[in-house]
């Protein structure tokens, strides 16, 4: 079996690279699981971002590729599930973190039920060959040779040099839940572990309601502000946190939201506990409610439902907003588009 190495990985960008200055490859930024693919002729491993074997959790993939595969090989690329109707269908995010389950009853279910792809986008051995040090545009071109035929569920990703096109891939592929684009330097090597890649983003900005936050790990100072926008029935409901703060605003925060603090008779702190998840483990997600009368804005790339789907960033604070005007309305509405299109 192969050793499954870190992936490489990319730092953020505002925009889409120039190829004159650097060769590049675009492609579809994937919003799934990271997944490498070992196949050593008898036995699928599927090794994570994080290290964390993901075999067990998708038994029709361990199948579908041993049987695909031409011959022992160590694939980079994304687990995705899609859902919805045909000429409608887009990758649905739920539905696959809903596939790490610890019951092997509730795997082999969801196995059939919502069954996942895996997208290629780079080739890291061929046989014995390890390819790592060879440059992408070698690798990416042994990979279509490789998979120029594969059937379902295992898809080579699209890719262009053309950044025009990349483009308008960042416009209209998000109507098919996808997440940006990735450029890739054409000459270099796999760098294990690296941020060696450029990933574009959608980035807007919403006003929203702080509701609530949670204490650091450390024990001082706010972690996490949770915020909350307004839905069609005068509801606040929770659509993510803010985060990443300094050791010093952690300090002032805490200062600042006291007067907003939900009290009850005795003059203690009122306190909540958001939604868990099988990502949250045992981590403590109780949070101390606010009043819901301060404004801030955030930066944000998309949505996941009717939450954001990541951490979102603080922009500014927002004196000028009464909380009741902060509702869903605000947050742009994108066209769909259909996963098959991205697919071909």
């Amino acid at each position: 079996m192969y050793s499954i190495p870190a992936p490489m990985l990319a730092k953020a960008a505002a925009s889409i690279p120039d190829p004159a200055k650097k060769p590049m490859l675009y492609e579809p930024k994937w919003d799934g699981f990271r997944g490498l693919v070992a196949w050593d002729g008898e036995e699928i491993e599927i090794g994570s971002r994080g290290a964390k074997p993901l075999t067990r959790y998708f038994p029709e993939l361990v199948e579908q590729l041993a049987a695909i595969l031409p011959g022992p090989c160590l694939l980079d690329g994304e687990i995705v599930v899609a859902t919805g109707p045909a000429g409608a269908q887009r990758l649905d995010w739920e539905a696959l973190s809903q596939r790490i389950h610890p019951a092997a009853s509730r795997v082999a279910k969801l196995a059939t039920e919502t069954p996942a792809m895996f997208i290629a986008f780079d080739l890291l051995a061929d046989g014995e060959e390890d390819l790592q040090q060879h440059p992408f545009r070698e690798r990416r071109a042994r990979l279509e040779g490789m998979l120029s035929d594969a059937p379902h569920p295992l898809h080579l990703t699209r890719a262009t040099d053309d950044p025009d096109l990349a483009r308008r891939w960042l416009a209209e592929f998000e109507g098919a839940g996808l997440d940006g684009v990735v450029a890739k330097p054409l000459d270099d090597a796999y760098a294990p572990g690296k941020r060696t890649l450029i990933k574009i983003k959608h980035a807007r900005t919403a006003d929203v309601v702080a509701l609530g936050y949670r204490v650091h790990k450390s024990g001082s100072g706010v972690g996490s502000l949770l915020v909350g926008l307004y839905d069609e029935t005068g509801a606040l409901r929770q659509v993510g946190g803010v985060a990443a703060w300094t050791d010093a605003m952690r300090q002032k925060l805490v200062d600042d939201l006291a007067p907003l603090v939900v009290r009850d008779e005795a003059g203690d702190a009122v306190t909540g506990e958001s939604e868990r998840s099988r990502f949250t483990g045992a981590k403590d997600m109780t949070f101390v409610r606010l009043r819901p009368e301060l404004v801030l804005e955030v930066r944000y790339d998309q949505l996941e439902g009717d939450r954001f789907r990541h951490t979102v960033q603080f922009e500014r604070w927002r004196p000028d907003r009464e909380a009741r005007s902060c509702t869903y309305d605000q947050l742009e509405t994108v066209a769909g588009y259909d996963l098959a299109d991205v697919l071909q």
